[in-house]
């Protein structure tokens, strides 16, 4: 309880499948999550008035800042851009950002350095995956430092939104005061630090992304022979997205301030999240040399079938140890390991496990929800529920993918849309990008593995700040870093 206020956490699947699915349109996003200004259309009218505090004046209008009708819009729209045929076109335009990510890591190991920050490397590389196979843009992030700046503030967001959390409690009611205009005066003359951060973080983002979008715009409206000259030509996301849009109905069009806060969204939501979830599985690795050693042989021996050619998509989607290592890490090391949603109307919760009452006896089979009561989700909860996965649910075992699951995992029926599992969320409001970030991780283990042993460095701690992130233990800066002893195989 925080000032007064109830609220429920969660793992139930039943209760999850109410929450998520049956009852997403009662079970909506929290109000400090969303808080949507009405009198601004998308961040650029509304530069960084308490843009430090709310998705849509720190994204725009986009599916993380959107409810109802409006949301499920968007969603349409959105749903067919990350279709399957579209990540399979996404994937040459993947591979020269990983070769290159491989010989960048390559000169460092040659030039004497035996340990490498991994997670700065694959921040960068995400930052140039997204750069262009979602908007045919080319940061350079792998190599031009102040290009790679640009990362480094979306890299900002989540750390600075979880450093607001109790201010954010005030939001709802403080956006309604006076107009754009005075609410950037007002942000201006907080006297914290870590509000006039996030000023410059969100203007960043928003001048960034119209930059973007602006290009893409302009290529699509000279006509196919420019927008192949594009990278990836044409065949990123931003570009299919922008051809739906000029195809589509009227009403039933995304306006030019929303794709810009798809933009801004898919930057945000898409870099750190993947980054760390592959930093996290190298981390494993190379504290489990057996399972590397067994991943790198199958990854070997498919490449050897292919004689030394790329995987095309089933191949690298296909192979078993590799699907079974993503899985077992994004099921115990969600990247997010929490989310909330408020209850819109008084609504009764089932729950598929019955919980004991004040009196130690009687059971309770369900929960009555009053109007306005939040609920957590805990994604990490329901991913390490021993009821569904056993007694080993919190030991991270790949080999568990490899042999039939325990009956329960079927009969838990959770409502999530990735390997039984709530990493990606689900119903109305998963993750519209996951394709895409198992396609990313999948690609950038099977080079990296290849050519380098990983072993562990300085000993770290994941900290919870938004996002699970690596620190070095007894840091004084607490620094987001990930050091790791690297060795080429061949050597």
């Amino acid at each position: 309880m925080l000032f007064g206020d109830e609220e429920l956490y969660i793992t139930d699947p039943l209760a999850l499948h109410h929450i998520i699915v049956k009852d997403q349109y009662i079970y909506e996003e929290t109000s400090m999550f969303i808080t949507y200004a009405l009198q601004s259309s998308f961040v650029g009218t509304v530069p960084c008035s308490l843009l430090f505090m709310t998705n849509a004046l720190t994204l725009g209008v986009s599916l993380l800042s959107t409810l109802g009708d409006h949301h499920r819009r968007q969603r349409k729209m959105l749903n067919p851009v990350f279709s399957l045929k579209h990540m399979r076109d996404l994937l040459p335009i993947f591979y020269p950002i990983t070769h290159d990510l491989r010989e960048v890591l390559v000169e460092q190991v040659r030039n004497g350095a035996r340990q490498i920050d991994i997670l700065h490397w694959l921040s960068r590389a995400a930052l140039e995956y997204i750069g262009q196979g979602g908007f045919g843009y080319e940061f350079n992030a792998l190599h031009d430092e102040e290009s790679s700046k640009y990362g480094e503030y979306v890299k900002k967001i989540g750390p600075t939104l979880f450093k607001t959390t109790f201010l954010r409690r005030f939001l709802p009611w403080l956006t309604k005061i006076g107009g754009p205009a005075f609410r950037r005066k007002v942000v201006e003359n907080i006297p914290f630090k870590v509000v006039k951060d996030y000023v410059e973080v969100v203007d960043v983002l928003e001048s960034g992304s119209k930059v973007i979008y602006e290009k893409s715009k302009k290529a699509l409206e000279n006509g196919d022979e420019t927008t192949y000259e594009k990278v990836g030509m044409g065949k990123d996301i931003l570009s299919v997205l922008l051809r739906a849009n000029m195809r589509a109905k009227e009403n039933d069009r995304l306006p030019e301030e929303e794709v810009i806060g798809q933009l801004n969204t898919f930057i945000f939501a898409g870099q750190d999240t993947t980054s760390h979830a592959l930093s996290r599985t190298l981390h494993l690795l190379s504290l489990n040399t057996d399972v590397q050693n067994r991943l790198r042989d199958e990854i070997i021996i498919a490449r050897k079938e292919r004689e030394g050619t790329d995987f095309d998509y089933d191949t690298l989607m296909g192979l078993p140890y590799l699907d079974a290592v993503c899985r077992e890490t994004l099921r115990v090391f969600p990247p997010l390991v929490m989310l909330a949603r408020t209850a819109r109307k008084d609504v009764v919760l089932p729950l598929a496990w019955p919980i004991l009452g004040a009196d130690g006896k009687t059971e309770i089979n369900e929960i009555l929800i009053k109007a306005n009561t939040d609920v957590h989700v805990s994604i990490i909860g329901a991913n390490r529920s021993k009821k569904i996965w056993g007694d080993d649910a919190e030991e991270w075992k790949p080999e568990r993918w490899l042999e039939p699951l325990p009956e329960s995992v079927a009969k838990a029926r959770m409502p999530g849309v990735y390997a039984s599992t709530m990493t990606f969320f689900g119903g109305g409001r998963a993750c519209i990008g996951f394709k895409f970030a198992e396609m990313e991780m999948k690609l950038v283990l099977t080079m990296l593995l290849e050519t380098f042993k990983f072993e562990a460095g300085p000993e770290v701690e994941w900290r919870m700040n938004g996002i699970a992130k690596p620190v070095l233990k007894n840091s004084p800066d607490q620094a987001a870093k990930l050091l790791l002893k690297t060795t080429l195989v061949k050597d």
